[in-house]
C-alpha cells in the first residue's frame, strides 16, 4: 500500500501522523511511504530521519493526497484537505465529527473511507487511540489552568499550591476518566486542593482505592456540581461520550456564581465542550473572558508538546495502521470489531450512530458498510 502523511495545517498544530519509527515498520513490511517535506519538523523529526527509514519526501500536500491510498494524519482534515480526498481513499486520523457538520458533510461527499482514532475501541471497553492524547491533555490542563489564573492573564492571581499561611487553589475536575484522573494527579502534585466529580460509583471507588488522599472525589449530581463550581478557583472539564457531542454541564447562569477571575479549562472542546460558554480557541490566542470568568478552550491541547504527543500517539496507532496497510481496510475491519468501531464514513454513508444523532443525519451500521 502507498501510505501518505501530509503536514498538519491546523493553526499551531505541530504533531505529525507518522514517526520515523512507524515509517520503518511500514517500509520493512513492503509498503511505500510518502511524507510531505517538513511534516515532522514541529515534532523534532527532520526530513532526513524519514529518508533514513525508507520514506520518499515530496514537496506538497497535493502530491501526498493525489498519490496515497491511505492518508495518515493527526487532526481532522481542514476544508482545503477535504477537497483533496477521493472515492476509495482511506483516511486515518482524529475526526471528532459530532460537533462539526461541515466536515461530516464534506467527508460523506468525498466518497472516502474515514476511520476515526477517537472511536476505535479495545477489549476492555477503552479508547486506545484517544487515551494517549487524553493523558497528555489531562496532564497539561492544570499547567495551562495555572497560567490562566495568573493576574496578568486575567485570572484571580491565585497560586496553585499556595504558600505557608495561604490556602492553595481549589480545583474541581468534572469527569473521572483518563483526562480527569491525570488532571487531578498533576493538580494535586502542584499542591492544589482537588476534587474530582463523576457519576460512576465504580469509578469513584477506583479513584478512592488507587489515589486515596491525593485528591477528593464526589458524585456529580447537579446540585453538588453547581456548589463545587461556585467555590472553585479552577474548573477542568474532562467528560467524554465516545463519538458524541459533550454534554453541557455548566450553564452560563452558573458563571455568575463563580469567583471573578476563576479559570475554566475545557478539555472536551474537541467534542463541542462541556461548558455552555465554551468555544474553540488556538494556542496562539488561547484565552477569552465571559462574565468575568477566564476560559481556556484550545482544541488541540496536546499540540503544545508535539514531540511527546507524536511519540505517544504513534505508539498507539501503529498496530492499527499496519493492519490497515497489510490487509486493506475492509479485511482489517471485518477481522477486528474494535477497528470497525472506528469507521465513521464510507462511500458516501455515515457509519457512526452517535454522530448521526448529534447532527440529525442518517447513519448505517458499519457492518453494512463492509458490503458496500
Amino acid at each position: 500500500m502507498l501510505i501518505g502523511c501530509p503536514k498538519e495545517i491546523k493553526p499551531q498544530e505541530f504533531r505529525v501522523g507518522m514517526t520515523p519509527a512507524a515509517v520503518m515498520e511500514a517500509t520493512r513490511a513492503g509498503h511505500q511511504v510518502i511524507i510531505e517535506t517538513e511534516a515532522g519538523s514541529g515534532a523534532g523529526f527532520p526530513d532526513d530521519d524519514y529518508r533514513a527509514m525508507g520514506a520518499e519526501i515530496v514537496g506538497t500536500a497535493e502530491e501526498v493526497f493525489a498519490r496515497a491510498e491511505m492518508i495518515v494524519k493527526v487532526k481532522e482534515p481542514q476544508a482545503v484537505e477535504r477537497k483533496r480526498l477521493r472515492e476509495g481513499q482511506v483516511l486515518f486520523t482524529y475526526l471528532h465529527l459530532a460537533p462539526d457538520r461541515a466536515q461530516t458533510e464534506d467527508l460523506i461527499a468525498s466518497g472516502c473511507t474515514a476511520i476515526a482514532y477517537e472511536t476505535v475501541t479495545d477489549a476492555a471497553g477503552g479508547l486506545p487511540l484517544l487515551a494517549p492524547m487524553s493523558e497528555v491533555a489531562g496532564r497539561l490542563a492544570p499547567q495551562v489552568g495555572a497560567w490562566t489564573l495568573q493576574k496578568a492573564n486575567g485570572g484571580r492571581g491565585v497560586l496553585m499550591g499556595g504558600v505557608p499561611g495561604v490556602a492553595p487553589a481549589k480545583v474541581v475536575v468534572i469527569g473521572g476518566g483518563v483526562v480527569g484522573t491525570h488532571a487531578a494527579r498533576i493538580a494535586a502534585g502542584m499542591g492544589a486542593d482537588v476534587t474530582v466529580l463523576d457519576r460512576s460509583l465504580p469509578r469513584l471507588r477506583y479513584l478512592d482505592d488507587v489515589f486515596g488522599r491525593q485528591f477528593k472525589n464526589g458524585f456529580a449530581s447537579a446540585e453538588k456540581t453547581a456548589r463545587h463550581v461556585a467555590d472553585a478557583d479552577m474548573v477542568i472539564g474532562a467528560v467524554l461520550i465516545p463519538g458524541a457531542a459533550a454534554p453541557k454541564l455548566v450553564s452560563r447562569a452558573q458563571l455568575s456564581e463563580m469567583k471573578p477571575g476563576a479559570a475554566i479549562v475545557d478539555v472536551a472542546i474537541d467534542q463541542g465542550g462541556c461548558f455552555e460558554t465554551s468555544r474553540a480557541t488556538t494556542h496562539q490566542d488561547p484565552i477569552y473572558e465571559v462574565d468575568g470568568i477566564m476560559h481556556y478552550c484550545v482544541a488541540n491541547m496536546p499540540g503544545a508538546v508535539a514531540r511527546t504527543s507524536t511519540q505517544a500517539l504513534g505508539n498507539a496507532t501503529l498496530p492499527f495502521l499496519m493492519a490497515l496497510a497489510n490487509k486493506g481496510w475492509r479485511l482489517a475491519c471485518s477481522e477486528n470489531e474494535h477497528l470497525l468501531n472506528g469507521l465513521n464514513v464510507h462511500a458516501g454513508k455515515l457509519t457512526y450512530e452517535a454522530v448521526g444523532k448529534a447532527l440529525d443525519l442518517p447513519a448505517i451500521n458499519p457492518r453494512e458498510a463492509l458490503r458496500i
